[in-house]
């Protein structure tokens, strides 16, 4: 499904007239779909750990600067070293002018704005650091991004979501009742995480 798929299935049950476009056109009930497809989907990707988004950088030397795409670390050993252990990662500023200063034969890491700091430094060769992007569109050519630019975009997590996100949004735009569908909307999404998991 695309940007565009999902919208005119949206319009199909709120009672829309269906779009030939919906990205660029000047009509107000497209552009608000966009926009609301846009707000359903930043949230359908921060709510959960998708596969699909799940990365790993290679990293080469301390301070190493994370990419662009970055959104989150990945939970439970994001950062493992060169030998595969885990590298303990220390998220307060005081604690890790500490280990930093008194240095240690183990090795740990601190995120601070976009770096990743190492200590002793020399461990952060060969290490790798597995994070979540948050580049949740697919455009085409294969062009990753957190926004949508173009009717025939796709989401890497299930475009069903998106379209159950945009219909409660749309309804509560316009005054409706929506308790339903959001309360459909929680449980799809709670149901696809899990799905993504590999549990049921």
């Amino acid at each position: 499904m695309t940007l565009l798929t999902v919208v005119n299935g949206v319009c199909d049950i709120v009672s829309l007239d269906r779009f030939e476009s919906v990205y660029g056109t000047n009509d107000p009930n497209a552009q608000t779909m966009v926009a609301l497809a846009q707000e359903a989907g930043g949230e359908i990707a921060r709510r959960a750990d998708w596969r699909r988004l799940l990365k790993s950088l290679a990293v080469s030397a301390s301070p190493e600067l994370l990419p662009s795409d970055y959104q989150r670390l990945a939970p439970g050993g994001a950062v493992r070293s060169a030998v595969g252990e885990c590298v303990r990662l220390v998220t307060n500023d005081a604690q890790w002018a500490v280990v930093a200063a008194v240095g240690s034969q183990a090795p740990y890491c601190h995120l601070r704005g976009r770096e990743m700091l190492f200590s002793p430094t020399a461990s952060a060769a060969g290490a790798t650091i597995d994070y979540f992007s948050g580049n949740w569109v697919l455009g085409d050519p294969y062009e990753e991004r957190d926004f949508f630019r173009a009717d025939d975009d796709t989401t890497f997590f299930p475009e069903r979501l998106l379209a159950k996100g945009l219909i409660w949004r749309w309804k509560r735009q316009k005054g409706l009742p929506f308790e339903d569908n959001l309360a459909e909307f929680e449980a799809d999404l709670l149901q696809e995480i899990n799905a993504d998991r590999g549990s049921s």
